[in-house]
Formats: C-alpha cells, sequence, structure tokens
C-alpha cells in the first residue's frame, strides 16, 4: 500500500511541475485565442484535468509539453462549435478591388465543415505567431482594439497615449499582419 501512495505522490508532484513550467505559456497560448476570460480559465482547467486523467490511467505522454497545447487547440475548436461566432471586428480592410472586408470575412467559417476548421485554426496560429513578430506598442493596441473590442478614446485614457498615436501603430500592426497571412491566405484559397 506504501507504494502505491509513493507512485500517486510522484505522480501529483510530476504533475504540479508540468503545471507550473507551463501553465503560464499555455494560459497566454488560450488567451490569444479566446476572448471570454472565463472561457480561457475553463480551458485551462480543462487542459489540465485531462493531464491528471491521463497520468491517473496512466496514458503514456511522450512530449508532454505539445500534448498540452494539442489538447487545449481541441478544446478551444470545441468552444467555437458550441458558440455562435461573434464578430471578429468591426474594423474594415480594403480587398484588392476597393472593397471592405471585415476581418471575421477573411477567416472560413467555424461551422463550415472539417477543411475550413483546420484552415481557420492555421490561420489563427500564424496570427499568433505574426502578433509576436510586432513591437510591444503596436500588438497592444492591435490585442486592445480588434480582440478585446476596446475603444482607442478608453486606451487613451488607460495609457496617456494619444488617439492618433494609437491609431498610427495599429495601422502598422495590420499592415505587418496583412501582409504576413496573405500568402497563407493565396494558398488556400486557389481555385
Amino acid at each position: 500500500m506504501a507504494r502505491v501512495d509513493h507512485m500517486a505522490l510522484e505522480q501529483d508532484q510530476r504533475i504540479s511541475e508540468v503545471v507550473k513550467r507551463e501553465g503560464s505559456r499555455l494560459r497566454n497560448f488560450i488567451r490569444r485565442r479566446v476572448a471570454d476570460p472565463r472561457d480561457v480559465e475553463d480551458v485551462l482547467q480543462d487542459v489540465f484535468y485531462r493531464l491528471v486523467e491521463a497520468n491517473r490511467l496512466l496514458m503514456p505522454i511522450d512530449h508532454v509539453t505539445g500534448w498540452l497545447f494539442r489538447v487545449a487547440r481541441n478544446r478551444i475548436t470545441d468552444l467555437f462549435r458550441k458558440k455562435t461566432p461573434e464578430p471578429f471586428s468591426d474594423t474594415a480592410i480594403e480587398g484588392e478591388e476597393g472593397e471592405l472586408l471585415q476581418i471575421e470575412d477573411l477567416l472560413p467559417s467555424p461551422d463550415a465543415g472539417p477543411e475550413a476548421l483546420y484552415f481557420r485554426n492555421l490561420l489563427l496560429d500564424e496570427l499568433e505567431l505574426a502578433l509576436d513578430e510586432l513591437p510591444d506598442e503596436q500588438r497592444e493596441v492591435f490585442v486592445a482594439h480588434e480582440l478585446e473590442g476596446r475603444s482607442f478614446k478608453e486606451l487613451a485614457e488607460e495609457t496617456g497615449v494619444s488617439v492618433n498615436t494609437l491609431l498610427s501603430r495599429k495601422r502598422y500592426a495590420v499592415l505587418h499582419l496583412r501582409e504576413r497571412l496573405q500568402s497563407i491566405y493565396d494558398e488556400f484559397m486557389k481555385p
């Protein structure tokens, strides 16, 4: 009996170490894809619950970090399936022929089938990488305005930075993201 208790204690310690090591990165990964902070915490807790469950069932996990992020991505996909899609942004982007497109219009619907869902997730992953490439000021304005839905006036009051400067930072962020994501979009939208 003491051996079983000792094994359970070792498992708990390993899980605690993984949570400490990967918790912050995983939360940020989820936060970039999920707007509602409550949903972020729900997804995070579910991922760690599945880790505990897998350990209790003695399921072999070769690469814990990759496994955690795969489970998180799957949970986020499940979350999007349950919810009706919310508009990604009220900001319009000018298309090739001068038409105004919403950012949401550029992403396939999560309800359009597995191929569209795969493409949507790929674009979201690339968006995350492209956001990481931005200077902090540009990324913060883009995320606050586009993902959190905050107004420029509110951001200006909070940060002490003028609305014009915030608009400029966002413009540069959008230009970079458009350029960075265009090749992927073109590749998947070929007839």
